[in-house]
């Protein structure tokens, strides 16, 4: 049974790790995972994520594995 004082609208998030890469853009910038699209109460804790401090706009959240991909601007 879902507990009514911590999980509403629940069916609005992801949960952690559910995609297996994500891409991000400048906005999304300081990026940490979890995203504020994934439900916190099934994730792990904040890890701030140095996405555009990498040569190739990779970066691997060490907790849940997602792989995160920085789409670069079209300039």
């Amino acid at each position: 049974m879902v507990n009514p004082d911590t999980a509403h609208h629940q069916d609005q998030y992801e949960t952690a790790n559910a995609q297996p890469e994500i891409t991000v853009t400048q906005k999304d910038l300081p990026l940490h995972c979890p995203t504020p699209k994934m439900a916190l109460w099934a994730s792990h804790p904040r890890v701030f994520l140095p996405i555009d401090e990498t040569p190739d706009g990779r970066f691997q959240c060490p907790y849940c594995g997602t792989q995160f991909i920085l789409k670069k601007d079209d300039a």
